[in-house]
Parts: C-alpha cells; sequence; structure tokens
C-alpha cells in the first residue's frame, strides 16, 4: 500500500515539474513550485513512516516552512511589493 502511495507522489512531482516547465507566466510556476514543495514535504514525511526513522519528518516540517517561505518571497517579489 505505501508504494501506491510512493507512485502518487512521484507521479504528482513529475506532473508539477512538467508544468514548471511549460508555465506561460511567472504565476503558473510559483504554484508550480509551490505544489513541488507540498509533494515533496509528503514525501518524506511517509519515507519518515516507512524507513521508521522519525527524523525525516522533522526535516519535512522544516522544509515545508523554508519552502513556504522561499515561494511567498518569490510571489512579493514578481508583485513588486519587495
Amino acid at each position: 500500500m505505501i508504494y501506491a502511495f510512493f507512485g502518487v507522489a512521484i507521479a504528482g512531482l513529475i506532473l508539477a515539474a512538467i508544468r514548471f516547465a511549460i508555465g506561460p507566466t511567472v504565476p503558473d510556476r510559483l504554484v508550480a513550485l509551490d505544489t513541488m514543495t507540498t509533494i515533496t514535504t509528503a514525501f518524506l514525511v511517509l519515507l519518515g513512516f516507512f524507513f521508521e526513522r522519525y527524523i525525516y519528518i522533522d526535516v519535512a516540517l522544516i522544509y515545508g516552512v523554508l519552502g513556504f517561505v522561499g515561494v511567498l518571497t518569490m510571489a512579493r517579489y514578481f508583485e513588486g511589493g519587495l
């Protein structure tokens, strides 16, 4: 069952990466980047449960916060508010 979750996460990352590559506008690319960050965070949590190494959950939490701040900063920059 966990392999199905890994497969869905990898498929989501691939689709988001394609959207990031062909996104015609900057907001499309930012949304794709935020989606990739969220999927990667979920993937790290799944790895933590799969390997029973709960340090991955802490890493996923930090990665999620840094990803959110990074996407928010880029969005404000491209909007012209920074």
